[in-house]
């Protein structure tokens, strides 16, 4: 048994690669989604040591060429739940008095064959299952999930160091155990990262865990998983599942050894989870971890000193990366009249350069929404926009799902700062814009702060330190990240820990070790080295 105090390799950032024309990763890349391109593939439940199959199949397509068929995967019932469940908890014995240094050490494995050999076959997974270009792809399926599996091996380390102190006599100690159950990872189809993290960060600190990913998510997750086995995590510490919502909840949220939920994905659905624990308090062995993620309907304010090239840049990209479909993307932003102007034409004049297509040709900015359920809601959006008064389309506008579900980057102006495009989440491509006189800055900061229930992103444009300083005091509340001179957008692990409050989530910031306290039950021990042998205190005396 070994007895040296292991520190981690100081994690660094992932670095972003470029995909430029003639470059060796992007061959890869190309490489590689041919190869995906070119098979369907069978995708299996992963419960403790066996891979399910079941007769009952999910067709996987890419949303820019919904006709085409990467695969299939077995869906289960609530029989499979239970399974996983029961999995779960048989390997949590091993893995829980497994040493912390030697659990880390798999996650780490697993960042390295993402930055290496399975790079290309997880972007390219990511890149058809999600529709992400080869950039948005990067940053999230590679580099971040790369980060989030280092730093949180880095953060670990610094949560096992902090220790009480001891008094003369006395030797204090905390213990970081795992939470007594098994945790149910609930994730969505927006980012791989967040998929591989929700899972991965509450395993790493020895507990065990049930995963649903998102039905449109799958076809990556697969790849996860894989990276997972191939880094050598144990059968049964996560075990992947494909069933509908309401039949896993029913199961897991009635379990006794429910003891928590890592969670991003809707509000509705997060709250309702939230009531079903609260009502059924009273048959778990523990009060469960509550974690979540959710909406956002994300901010962007510009003062009247602030560079109109800079904002529009901000918008376009902040709006329209990924078709809007980030929980923090920008949906509502609140121009000063003197600035309008220039903010328009600069942002049109970018808009119509942006092409939109499928994500193989890489000169696609834009490519399309992940189903036809969210282009619908999102075409009714902008459908209503059109006839609405006092409400202007100013760009896009239209849509066609006949073999992709693509939007075209749409910007409405409205002279009405509680029109349902600026209080509503879309998660689309669609930018509303209200248009503010110079004098009611201050007004406006109240508006900004006050038209939405979420308080996810938001960013405040200024060269002025005393309007930062005022926007940022103001908005303290309406944003878990907060940007000046940034888009709200791009939160990087280590750097902008990420989460926000209000109806948003519990602020429980991913990409730091503040998360990561959540997935444990800490015990504090003392030892006497000489204990008392007379009750009687001095002041008796």
């Amino acid at each position: 048994m070994h007895n040296a105090i292991f520190h981690i390799p100081q994690p660094v950032n992932e670095p972003v690669l470029a995909y430029a024309p003639g470059s060796k990763e992007r061959a890869a890349l190309e490489a590689a989604l041919k190869e995906a391109r070119s098979k369907q593939v069978n995708i299996p439940m992963y419960i403790g040591s066996r891979t399910v199959e079941t007769d009952k199949k999910i067709r996987l397509s890419p949303p820019h060429d919904h006709q085409h068929v990467l695969g299939y995967a077995s869906e289960g019932d609530a029989s499979h739940v239970t399974e996983a469940i029961e999995a779960a908890l048989a390997a949590r014995g091993a893995w829980a008095a497994l040493p912390w240094s030697e659990r880390a050490a798999i996650f780490l494995k697993a960042a390295d064959l993402l930055s290496g050999p399975y790079r290309y076959k997880m972007n390219a997974a990511t890149m058809l299952g999600q529709s992400k270009n080869a950039f948005q792809a990067e940053i999230d399926s590679a580099c971040e999930l790369i980060d989030f599996l280092r730093f949180n091996a880095a953060f670990y380390q610094e949560i096992m160091e902090e220790q009480p102190s001891s008094s003369p006599g006395v030797w204090n100690k905390m213990e970081y155990r795992p939470l007594e159950g098994f945790v149910f990872a609930l994730t969505p189809f927006n980012f791989t990262a967040i998929a591989g993290n929700l899972p991965a960060s509450a395993a790493m600190m020895g507990n065990v865990v049930v995963w649903k990913p998102s039905y449109t998510q799958i076809y990556s997750a697969q790849v996860i998983m894989e990276v997972f086995k191939a880094a050598g995590l144990p059968d049964g510490v996560i075990n992947l599942i494909y069933v509908d919502g309401p039949t896993a909840g029913d199961i897991i949220f009635s379990h006794p050894d429910f003891a928590g939920i890592h969670f991003t994905g809707s509000t509705g659905v997060f709250q309702n989870i939230w009531k079903t624990i609260g009502t059924n308090i009273h048959k778990y062995k523990s009060y469960p971890r509550i974690v979540g993620e959710t909406g956002g309907k994300d901010f962007v304010i510009a003062h009247k000193s602030a560079d109109p090239k800079a904002v529009a840049v901000a918008l376009v990209r902040g709006a329209f990366e990924f078709q809007g479909q980030k929980c923090s993307a920008a949906s509502r932003a609140y121009i000063p009249a003197s600035l309008w102007e220039d903010v328009k034409k600069f942002m049109l004049e970018d808009l119509a350069t942006i092409k939109v297509g499928p994500t193989e040709d890489f000169s696609n900015f834009v490519n399309a929404v992940i189903d036809e359920k969210a282009f619908d809601k999102i075409d009714a959006y902008i459908q209503g926009a059109k006839g609405a008064e006092g409400v202007e389309i100013i760009a896009g506008g239209n849509t066609d799902k006949s073999k992709g579900y693509f939007i075209e980057p749409t910007v409405i102006l409205t002279s009405d700062p509680l029109y349902k495009t600026m209080q509503e989440e879309i998660f689309g491509p669609v930018l509303t814009v209200y248009v503010y006189e110079d004098e009611k800055w201050e007004e406006t900061l109240k508006l900004v702060d006050s038209t939405s229930p979420y308080a996810l992103t938001g960013a405040i444009f200024s060269t002025d330190r005393y309007a930062i300083n005022q926007a940022t005091q103001a908005l303290e509340n309406a944003a878990g990240n907060f940007y000046v001179n940034d888009k709200p957008t791009g939160a990087v692990v280590g750097q902008q820990p990420f989460g926000g409050g209000r109806a948003s989530g519990t602020n429980d910031k991913a990409g730091s070790k503040l998360n990561l306290l959540r997935w444990v039950n800490a015990r504090t021990i003392k030892e006497t080295f000489v204990s008392p042998t007379d009750y009687r205190y001095p002041f008796l005396g």
